[in-house]
C-alpha cells in the first residue's frame, strides 16, 4: 500500500471500537501517527494502539468524553503533545438512540446534540487552532440517515443533518487555513454498537438490504478507505462535500 499519509498527524475521535477503530488503523497503515480518542473504553483504545504498533505504526490513546465541553481542549492538547501540530481530524465520536416523536424528551435531545453536534464543533474549533501551517483535512462522520430520514430517528437524524450543514459552513470558513472539510455518510455498518442495539439481524437489516442497490450492509473498512482518501492529497480539490457511502440507497 502506498503510504499517502506519511508524516501526517491524525486525531480520530471515538476510535476505541467500530468504524473509528478501523479508521485509526487505516490512517496509521497509510503512514499517519494517530491519536486514538476514547470516552470510556480505555481498554478498547489501548487494543487499537497495540494493533497499530504491531503493524509498525505510531499511535497513542487519548481519553476524553467530547460530550463534556472541556474535553475538546485536553484531547487536542494531548495529541499535539504526543505528535505535534495536527494534519487530520476525524470527527467520529457520536451516539444514536432511536425514539418516536411521542417518546422524545429534553434529555434524549441534549444527549445527542451535546456529543454529535456541540462536541464535534468544539473539537473542530480546538483542532483548527492547532493545525499544521500547511493546512490539512477534517472529515466528519455523518450518516446516510441525514438524507434517508428513517422514521423514529428525528433527533439522531437532525444531528446528522446538522453535521452536513456544519461541514459545508466550515469548508468555507477554514479554506483560508488550507483546511478541507468533508463528511462521510455511511449506511448501516455492522459494528459492536449495531450488534448491541440488535440491528445486525432481523427485520431492519432485511429491509435495508432489500432496498440497497448493492444488496448488503457495509464493512468498516469500506468506510475507513473513503476517510483515508479524503484525508490524503488525492482529494486535494474536494471540500464541503457529504459523500454517501450507502451502497446506492438514498
Amino acid at each position: 500500500m502506498t503510504k499517502r499519509l506519511e508524516g501526517k498527524i491524525a486525531l480520530v475521535t471515538g476510535a476505541s471500537k467500530g468504524i473509528g477503530a478501523e479508521i485509526a488503523q487505516r490512517l496509521a497503515a497509510e503512514g499517519a501517527s494517530v491519536a486514538v480518542n476514547y470516552a470510556s473504553s480505555k481498554q478498547g483504545a489501548d487494543d487499537v494502539v497495540a494493533k497499530i504498533k504491531a503493524a509498525g505504526g505510531k499511535a497513542v490513546a487519548v481519553g476524553g468524553n467530547l460530550a463534556d465541553p472541556k474535553a475538546a481542549t485536553s484531547v487536542v492538547a494531548e495529541t499535539v503533545k504526543a505528535f505535534g501540530p495536527i494534519d487530520i481530524l476525524v470527527n467520529n465520536a457520536g451516539l444514536y438512540e432511536f425514539a418516536p416523536l411521542d417518546a422524545i424528551t429534553p434529555e434524549h435531545f441534549h444527549k445527542h446534540f451535546d456529543l454529535n453536534v456541540l462536541g464535534l464543533l468544539l473539537v473542530s474549533q480546538e483542532a483548527a487552532r492547532n493545525f499544521s501551517k500547511d493546512g490539512g483535512s477534517i472529515i466528519n462522520i455523518s450518516s446516510g440517515a441525514s438524507t434517508i430520514t428513517p422514521p423514529n430517528t428525528a433527533v439522531y437524524t437532525a444531528t446528522k443533518a446538522a453535521v452536513d450543514a456544519i461541514t459545508s459552513v466550515l469548508s468555507k470558513e477554514l479554506a483560508a487555513q488550507k483546511i478541507r472539510v468533508n463528511a462521510v455518510n455511511p449506511g448501516m455498518v455492522v459494528t459492536e454498537g449495531v450488534k448491541a442495539a440488535g440491528f445486525d439481524g432481523g427485520d431492519m437489516r432485511t429491509w435495508l438490504e432489500s432496498v440497497t442497490p448493492l444488496g448488503r450492509v457495509a464493512r468498516t473498512d469500506e468506510i475507513a478507505s473513503v476517510v483515508a482518501f479524503l484525508a490524503s492529497n488525492d482529494a486535494s480539490y474536494i471540500t464541503g462535500e457529504a459523500l454517501r457511502v450507502t451502497g446506492g440507497f438514498r
